[in-house]
C-alpha cells in the first residue's frame, strides 16, 4: 500500500518544475564537488567565494536548462534523447561559463566571481555525468516500483455464492498472479458482514469512491451465474464511474472440465451490457431440414452471411454454395472453413445483379435452400447512390427469387433490415421493396416457401457503430455520435444467424419473421462505456463528438411498420409481423416494371417511384425531402 502511494504521488506530482528544481541542485552540488575533484579531494579552497560564484552557476544553468528544455522529458520514460538533450544543456551551461570567465579575465569585472577555467571544465564533465546518471536510476526506481505493483492487484469479487468462493479459490491458487482479494461484495443482506476464510462480505452501497482509494481497489470481478443483462449493466455502470477495472466469471457450461482456471476470467465486452437478454436459439430442426440438401447464402462473405455459412458448415449439408462479389472477403471465408475440415462447399464470385450468371450457378447446383443476405446497407452512401441500392437489394433480389421459383427451391429467407419499416433513407426504401416483391411473389408461388427476416443492427458487423468505436477509440478519439438521443436495437451475430436459421424453419411463406430484441440502446451511452471498457475516461482521455444527423438517417428505429401488430410463434422470442400492406399480384407488376426501366432513370426519378411504392417513405435530412413536399401540395 506504502509503496503504491509513493508511485502514485510521484506520478501525480513529479511534474518539470520538480525535475527542474533537482538539476539544479544536482548542478551547484557538481559545483562543489568539481572544486573537491580539484583540490585533492580536500577542502583548501577558500569556501566563502565559492558561495559567491554560486548566483551565477545558478543563473547560467536555469538559462541553459531553459533554453535546451532538458526537464521537460518524462523521467520515469528516459531514454537516449533525453540523455542527449542533458549534454546539450550541460555543453551550452559550460560555455556560457568559459565566456564570462574569459571577460572576467580579460576586463577583471569582479574578482570575487571569477571562476578558473578549469573547475568548469571538471564541472561540466561531473555534472553531465551526474544529470545522465540520475535520469536512468530515477527510471530503474519506477520500473522497480511499477514492476513490484503490477504483481500485486487490489481485487473485490463481486458475488458471494458459490461462483464468488470459487473465483476466490481461482484466484488464490494462480501463483503466477499475485492477487490480494480484499473483499467480497453482495446484495444478500444475510451475508453483509460477515466473513468467507477471513475475508469481510461489503454491502454494494458501501463500495464508494472513498472505499476505492482508501483500499486502492484495482480491479473487480463479477461472479454471479446467470445474471440478468439489466442487472449486470446496473452494477458495471457505477463500478466504471468508479474508475475500476471490471472483469467478469464465464458461466457455469464453459468452465473447463467443470472448474474454474484463471485464465478464463475475461474483461467484460460491450456485449455483455446490451442492456438485455442474449437470446440463445437450439436448432435441432435446422440440422433437420438442411441434411442432404443443397444450401445457397448470397453476400456469403458478409458479416452476416459469413456467419450463417460458419453454422450452416456444422450441420450435414450435401453442399454449400457461398455467393459473393467481394473477392478478397469470400477467399478469407474460403480458406478459414478449409481450415476447420469443412469439405462439403464452393466459393463463388459473382454479383447477383448479373442475371445470366446467376441463372448459369442456379442451373449448375439447383439448391434446395437460399439465404439470401446480399445487399448494399450503409445508409449515408446509398443516399447517394439510389441507383446502385435498387440494382443490388431490389433488381439482385428478384433475380434469385425468380431463379428460385424456376428451379423449384424449397425455402427461400431474405434478410431485411428495421430500417425497411417506415422508412426515411433510399437504403431503407429498397429493402422494403424488395420485402414486397417477395411478399407478392410468395403468393403466387406457394411452392416455393419464401420467409422474410427482420431485425436491428448486429454487433461487430462491417459498418456498425462497434467497430467504427474500437477504431476512433484506439486513434485516440474521439468518437463520433450523430445525436445524443439516437438509440438502435442491438444483438450479436450469432443470433442474428440463428435467427435466419430459425426463420428457413418455420411457416407455411409470406412470413415477415421480427425479433424480440428488447430495448433499444441509446449510441451516446455505448460511447461512453466503450471508453470506460477500454480503461479511459470521458471526456478527459477521450471525448465524444456529436455530428449531427447524416443524410437519410433517423433518431430510432422500429421493427413493426405503421398499423402492423404481431403474431406469436412457437419461439417465445420470435414473431410473425402482421403486414397491413396486402401482398398483391399489382406491387409485383410494379417492381418488375422498375426493375426493366432502373437503368434509364435520373435518381431523382429511381426515389420518386420508391416512394409510390411504399408510400410510408418519408426522406429525412436528405436532398429527396422535396419530392414529399411536392407530393403532399398535389394531395
Amino acid at each position: 500500500m506504502f509503496k503504491k502511494f509513493i508511485l502514485k504521488n510521484l506520478t501525480r506530482y513529479a511534474s518539470k518544475w520538480v525535475v527542474l528544481a533537482i538539476d539544479l541542485l544536482l548542478v551547484l552540488l557538481s559545483f562543489f564537488l568539481s572544486y573537491s575533484i580539484a583540490y585533492n579531494a580536500s577542502l583548501d579552497f577558500d569556501l566563502l567565494a565559492v558561495l559567491r560564484q554560486v548566483p551565477v552557476v545558478f543563473f547560467l544553468s536555469i538559462i541553459s536548462f531553459l533554453t535546451i528544455g532538458s526537464y521537460r522529458g518524462i523521467v520515469r520514460h528516459t531514454g537516449t534523447k533525453d540523455a542527449f538533450n542533458v549534454f546539450m544543456a550541460a555543453t551550452l551551461f559550460c560555455i556560457l561559463m568559459l565566456v564570462i570567465a574569459s571577460f572576467n579575465s580579460l576586463f577583471e569585472f569582479s574578482k570575487p566571481f571569477v571562476i578558473p577555467k578549469s573547475i568548469i571544465i571538471i564541472h561540466y564533465f561531473v555534472s553531465t555525468f551526474v544529470l545522465i546518471l540520475s535520469r536512468f536510476l530515477f527510471k530503474a526506481f519506477f520500473e522497480v516500483l511499477s514492476t513490484e505493483l503490477e504483481a500485486i492487484k487490489t481485487v473485490l469479487i463481486y458475488g458471494a455464492g458459490d461462483s464468488g468462493i470459487i473465483t476466490y479459490g481461482a484466484l488464490n491458487g494462480e501463483t503466477k498472479n499475485n492477487i490480494e482479494v480484499i473483499g467480497f461484495i453482495d446484495d444478500d443482506l444475510n451475508k453483509i458482514d460477515k466473513k468467507i476464510d477471513r475475508i469481510k462480505i461489503y454491502s454494494p452501497k458501501s463500495i464508494n469512491q472513498a472505499f476505492i482509494e482508501k483500499y486502492e481497489v484495482d480491479e473487480v470481478i463479477i461472479s454471479i451465474q446467470d445474471i440478468e443483462a439489466s442487472k449486470l449493466l446496473a452494477i458495471t455502470d457505477r463500478l466504471m464511474d468508479l474508475e475500476v477495472e471490471v472483469k467478469i466469471v464465464p458461466p457455469l457450461s464453459k468452465w473447463i472440465g467443470g472448474a474454474l482456471q484463471f485464465n478464463q476470467i475475461r474483461q467484460v465486452n460491450i456485449e455483455d451490457l446490451l442492456d438485455r437478454e442474449q437470446i440463445s436459439i437450439d436448432n435441432p430442426i435446422v440440422q433437420r431440414e438442411v441434411r442432404n440438401k443443397v444450401v445457397m447464402v448470397t453476400g456469403a462473405a458478409g458479416s452476416i452471411g459469413s456467419e450463417i455459412s460458419r453454422q450452416l458448415s456444422l450441420y450435414d449439408c450435401q453442399q454449400l454454395i457461398l455467393l459473393d462479389q467481394a473477392e478478397s472477403d469470400l477467399y478469407n471465408l474460403q480458406q478459414e472453413l478449409i481450415q476447420k475440415g469443412v469439405s462439403n462447399f464452393i466459393a463463388i464470385v459473382c454479383d447477383i445483379r448479373d442475371q445470366k450468371r446467376i441463372s448459369k450457378i442456379f442451373a449448375k447446383h439447383i439448391p434446395d435452400h437460399v439465404f439470401h443476405a446480399a445487399a448494399y446497407k450503409h445508409v449515408p452512401l446509398m443516399e447517394e447512390s439510389p441507383y446502385e441500392a435498387l440494382r443490388i437489394n431490389v433488381c439482385g433480389t428478384k433475380n434469385l427469387a425468380d431463379l428460385a421459383i424456376k428451379h423449384k427451391v424449397e425455402r427461400f429467407v431474405m434478410i431485411s433490415t428495421d430500417k425497411a419499416v417506415n422508412p426515411t433513407n433510399v437504403m431503407g426504401a429498397t429493402k422494403r421493396i424488395a420485402e414486397l416483391y417477395i411478399g407478392a411473389v410468395s403468393k403466387q408461388h406457394p411452392k416455393t416457401k419464401f420467409t422474410i427476416t427482420r431485425f436491428g443492427n448486429v454487433l461487430g458487423s462491417n459498418g456498425s457503430v462497434i467497430p467504427l468505436f474500437r477504431e476512433q477509440i484506439k486513434n485516440g478519439g474521439p468518437l463520433t455520435v450523430t445525436h445524443k438521443e439516437m438509440t438502435r436495437y442491438f444483438m450479436t451475430i450469432p443470433e442474428a444467424c440463428s435467427l435466419v436459421l430459425e426463420a428457413g424453419t418455420m411457416g407455411v411463406g409470406g412470413e415477415i419473421y421480427i425479433f424480440d430484441m428488447g430495448e433499444s440502446v441509446e449510441i451516446f451511452k455505448i460511447a461512453k462505456r466503450m471508453i470506460s471498457l477500454s480503461g479511459l475516461k470521458y471526456p478527459t482521455d477521450i471525448d465524444i463528438q456529436i455530428t449531427g444527423l447524416r443524410p437519410g438517417e433517423k433518431l430510432y428505429e422500429e421493427l413493426l411498420a405503421y398499423g402492423e401488430n404481431t403474431i406469436k410463434t412457437y419461439h417465445e422470442k420470435i414473431m410473425i409481423a402482421k403486414t397491413h400492406q396486402d401482398f398483391n399480384q399489382k406491387i409485383g407488376t410494379t417492381i418488375s416494371a422498375l426493375y426493366k426501366n432502373v437503368s434509364s432513370l435520373t435518381d431523382m426519378d429511381l426515389v420518386k417511384i420508391m416512394k409510390n411504392i411504399v408510400p410510408e417513405y418519408k426522406s429525412n435530412n436528405s436532398k429527396f425531402e422535396k419530392l414529399d413536399l411536392t407530393k403532399e401540395k398535389s394531395i
